[in-house]
């Protein structure tokens, strides 16, 4: 399957991977317009890891503002095998209590002011969602998690709001009992797009709060948001770098088609494809759009 090669995307608090070896910052374009920021790529034991800021450094994204389809691009063309999103959120469980880590294996996606696919006009693709996240890589962070001692809990569904506010009580109480797990504001159309440009992925949710449906907690506090979020980033870099220590070097194939998302996917004929729509799609479909 070639070389693995590890993408990170930080969320809130996760701005830099110090833990790099021989890093640099390095500009990549893409035709889809400006990605939150430069990425940074380096190495852990001899494999590739690329870090980008998902709100750039210095926070100057809002979550709405994300040119996400960019971000996935430069991923792509960085040659990102398996990319882990590192997220805040609030959580709709007990038992998800603040500073612990949810393995995300489910979305819905309740935003509604973002891009969110590759395709359309001049070339039309449908992916699968059922699988939203690789279970091979998620068993690889679990793993990495319990290495370092850190709180995981294995599966949930993280809601995305479309933000920037917080829910209001009626919301969080709704969003409880479609038994969701999490909310967020920022994996989708992440999540999306990363299975649309064949990466495998997966979601490590930071809880910060449990948002305001709780009745001994109450409203959101931002403040005790970003205490927690000092702690988290903290276990998160601990995670992502022995994820990165401990990860094959050869990519695993996905079982369930993470990687190969695209292969039946295409639907528009390929004398009617729309020659500048497949010319910005080089990175997320080359391998289908080649044949």
């Amino acid at each position: 399957m070639g070389n693995a090669v590890l993408g990170v995307i930080g969320g809130s608090g996760l701005y830099d991977l110090p833990e790099l070896v021989g890093a640099e910052w390095v500009t990549v374009d893409s035709p889809w317009g400006e990605p939150s920021d430069a990425v940074r790529i380096g190495e852990v034991d001899g494999l590739k890891v690329v870090f980008l800021p998902r709100h750039g450094r210095g926070h100057r994204y809002a979550p709405s503002d994300i040119n996400y389809r960019a971000n996935i691009d430069v991923m792509k063309r960085c040659g990102v095998t398996s990319l882990v999103s590192v997220s805040a959120c609030g959580s709709l469980k007990e038992e998800m209590a603040p500073g612990s880590f949810v393995l995300v294996d489910q979305f819905i996606d309740r935003t509604f002011a973002r891009e969110k696919s590759f395709f359309g006009k001049g070339c039309v693709a449908h992916v699968s969602m059922a699988d939203p996240v690789s279970p091979r890589l998620v068993e690889h962070i679990a793993a990495a998690g319990a290495a370092e001692g850190l709180t995981l809990h294995r599966g949930g569904t993280y809601l995305a709001m479309e933000g920037p506010q917080f829910s209001s009580l009626a919301e969080s109480k709704l969003y409880r009992s479609w038994d969701c797990d999490v909310i967020g504001m920022t994996n989708m159309p992440e999540a999306k797009l990363a299975r649309e440009a064949e990466i495998c992925y997966a979601t490590v949710a930071m809880v910060t709060d449990y948002d305001s449906w709780h009745p001994h907690h109450g409203a959101v506090d931002i403040q005790e948001i970003i205490k927690v979020l000092h702690a988290n980033s903290d276990n998160a870099r601990r995670l992502v770098a022995r994820l990165a220590k401990d990860l094959p070097r050869q990519h695993e194939a996905c079982p369930v088609g993470s990687d190969t998302a695209l292969e039946y996917a295409l639907m528009t004929a390929p004398e009617m494809r729309d020659p500048a729509l497949v010319a910005k799609l080089d990175a997320v479909a080359g391998r289908m759009l080649s044949r």
